[in-house]
């Protein structure tokens, strides 16, 4: 890994361990515009951060104990028009496949996970 790939990494370890992780779509819930959609992983944010779409920086919270930032997704949304990344926080490889076709089974989305 290169010099920058080790800060990047470094930065957003950073942040995750200077906000607060609020899970605002808790496992076994539904999504609020889209009820078919049942989440199997706890979804929220961290607090006190900012993404592209002007809300908090999006994380998937797994089962992993450690609770150490795995990977991150970055999505597309053509119905949104808009991108992100997404921190992917406890992620067993599981819960990472669960994540990706969750974004790529939707006719206007897309994501694709960069490990770290």
């Amino acid at each position: 890994m290169s010099n920058n790939g080790k800060i990047f990494w470094q930065r957003l370890d950073e942040l995750l361990a200077t906000s607060k992780i609020v899970i605002d779509r808790p496992k076994g819930s539904r999504h609020p515009r889209f009820p078919e959609i049942v989440y199997q992983i706890d979804y929220g944010y961290l607090d006190a951060t900012t993404s592209t779409d002007g809300e908090g920086l999006d994380v998937w919270l797994g089962s992993d104990p450690e609770q150490r930032l795995t990977a991150i997704i970055c999505t597309v949304d053509l119905d949104k028009r808009d991108a992100e990344m997404k921190l992917m926080v406890g992620c067993t490889d599981a819960e990472m496949k669960y994540i990706e076709d969750f974004y790529n089974t939707w006719p206007d989305m897309g994501g694709h996970i960069i490990r770290r």
